[in-house]
């Protein structure tokens, strides 16, 4: 763990301690998979109060942890608005990604932990905040990119989304980072290997430069400017000792 994570497990165990001593409700801001990870990996008897996570909808990647003083008595409701962006025109509207409306936000002055998940669809995105900066944002983000957009605010509207992938299979020699991105990406291994090693790989949501690195089960690859994959694990082994795996590709 280096500082900056042992910083956050600080801040996690102390939101945890101000729950337990002024028997309230307290949240954190929105955290990413690593955050989540030093959050569910720390010693229990760390947290003088139970915690729970949410980041706005059944399957968020960024969540907002809770921590209950006391979670038989206290009612709760996360601080989380949803921000619907539209096109004002679709005929002159450009294909917007996640990068263009979490630029616009930046532009904007937000900070990154204040924001969720970003879901872009046919035209529109959904944008997780936190309550206290919705109505900020719905009045100043009127361009993302080039497109001129209109915002709307809808605390407690329902999402029902899941992620769309493409599922690939084949073998690799190793469970190493580069050799499962080489499987998903139709790139050399030498222009897997510069990716890596130029800081532009995020395994759950952490900065990873080793190409050898092991992925486990579950993991969640990131690649600037190529997209994210999903690793689910080795399906079975070869008489070459070469391992099939399973991996998805978000689409």
């Amino acid at each position: 763990m280096n500082k900056e994570e042992s910083m956050l497990q600080k801040r996690l165990v102390e939101l945890s301690r101000l729950a337990y001593n002024r028997g309230i409700v307290i949240f954190s801001d929105f955290l990413n998979l690593n955050e989540l990870n030093i959050l569910h990996t720390t010693p229990k008897d760390m947290f003088l109060s139970q915690y729970k996570t949410y980041g706005g909808y059944d399957l968020s990647e960024r969540q907002m942890a809770v921590f209950l003083p006391d979670a038989l008595y206290y009612d709760y409701e996360y601080p989380i608005q949803i921000i619907e962006v539209t096109p004002s025109s679709k005929r002159f509207a450009e294909d917007l990604t996640h990068r263009d409306y979490l630029g616009a936000l930046m532009n904007l002055g937000i900070e990154r932990s204040k924001v969720g998940d970003i879901i872009v669809e046919d035209q529109k995105g959904l944008i997780f905040v936190k309550e206290e900066l919705a109505e900020y944002i719905a009045d100043n983000l009127t361009v993302v990119r080039h497109t001129n957009v209109n915002t709307s605010v809808g605390k407690g509207v329902k999402v029902d989304y899941e992620p769309r992938f493409e599922e690939l299979k084949g073998t690799v020699s190793s469970i190493r980072l580069d050799s499962v991105l080489a499987l998903a990406y139709p790139l050399s291994r030498s222009k897997i290997t510069a990716q890596i090693e130029a800081g532009k790989v995020f395994v759950n949501g952490k900065l990873i430069t080793s190409n050898g690195y092991r992925l486990k089960d579950n993991d969640i690859i990131s690649v600037r400017k190529m997209g994210r994959i999903a690793y689910d694990g080795i399906l079975s082994e070869t008489k070459k000792g070469r391992y099939l795996i399973s991996v998805r590709k978000y689409i």
